[in-house]
């Protein structure tokens, strides 16, 4: 709740819940409303007949027990199948350049949901490209070349070779919609729709973080299972897959025609069972649209193919190099 304006900016009053079963009000400026959004959500005890007042000082409960942040951080290494490559420096780590096809756009990937998207693109617009395995459990993502081609070490990445030097391009999604835009196909002509297709296109880059890093590390990946922050990402999770089911009553697709907003949000839908085995715990089956809706895009021939590429188990396709590599 706003109240009114003081000292040239606003406060807001943040209602909480102590851990010693406590509720407080607190008046705080804005600059600290996201340290107080992410105040553990800890439910009050049975009773508090006294109703002390609290203090925003008061020491939070802590997970292990006793573990207080360091006055400033240094590193350890991480556990955990993700947590072990993650360092808080970027650059190099080997030497070791790129490989190079013979086709114009070289991908340099892995079938994960953001690597997905691009290959279910590329598969769409038929042609042909070099698609490249990047192992990023062999720490690939951090040689030379691939550093050189994206400094944040993330795959996907690409190089248009039609350009002298080759033009390179990172983040997924803007991946997808410099693709569309070269070969001209999948992104809406008309203005209006246009804008809904980026529109949906960000709210998947904006929302992906909370499926994959936040809800599928602290569900499946994580070396410890913590209460509050499974709570934490599935509530997320779930309000983001009703904001899609609401979305597609009564569509077939997230635009009006089949666009780089469906192949970009599709994956990550996916991930959430095939990835995270989290069906049932998320109840994934009563987002009817959107269960509809994912089968409409797996069963297309492009689509499907574009699942394969990088990917994992028996059907994937290591890496592609033609249209013959899926026979």
């Amino acid at each position: 709740m706003i109240s009114d304006t003081c000292m040239s900016t606003f406060c807001i009053t943040v209602s909480r819940f102590t851990h010693s079963g406590c509720f407080t009000k607190t008046t705080v400026r804005s600059d600290n409303v996201v340290k107080s959004h992410f105040l553990p959500l800890i439910k009050p005890a049975a009773s508090c007949p006294a109703r002390p007042v609290c203090t925003m000082s008061e020491e939070k409960p802590s997970f292990p027990e006793g573990y207080k942040p360091q006055k400033v951080w240094t590193y350890t290494e991480q556990e955990g199948k993700m947590g072990g490559m993650n360092k808080p420096t970027a650059g190099k780590r080997s030497d070791e350049p790129l490989p190079v096809g013979d086709h114009p756009i070289q991908l340099y990937s892995l079938g994960t949901p953001n690597g997905m998207k691009c290959t279910i693109l590329l598969e769409e617009l038929g042609v042909e490209y070099d698609a490249w395995h990047i192992d990023i459990f062999q720490l690939k993502q951090f040689t030379s070349g691939f550093v050189e081609m994206n400094p944040n070490s993330k795959i996907p990445c690409m190089s248009d070779n039609d350009f002298t030097p080759p033009l390179r391009v990172f983040e997924s999604g803007h991946i997808l919609k410099y693709l569309a835009e070269k070969y001209g196909k999948f992104i809406p002509e008309d203005p209006r729709e246009r804008v809904e297709c980026f529109n949906w296109l960000f709210w998947l880059q904006g929302s992906a973080p909370y499926i994959g890093g936040g809800f599928g590390h602290f569900y499946n990946y994580a070396p410890v299972k913590i209460e509050y922050a499974i709570d934490r990402f599935t509530l997320e999770t779930k309000r983001l897959l009703d904001v899609l089911d609401k979305h597609l009553e009564g569509r077939e697709w997230v635009c009006a025609e089949y666009s780089i907003a469906d192949m970009a949000i599709m994956p990550w839908i996916m991930c959430i069972y095939k990835f995270y085995n989290a069906a049932e715990f998320i109840d994934y089956a009563s987002y009817k649209n959107v269960v509809a809706w994912v089968k409409r895009v797996e069963e297309r021939p492009a689509a499907a193919r574009g699942l394969r590429v990088n990917g994992f188990g028996d059907t994937a396709v290591k890496e592609r190099h033609s249209a013959k590599d899926f026979e």
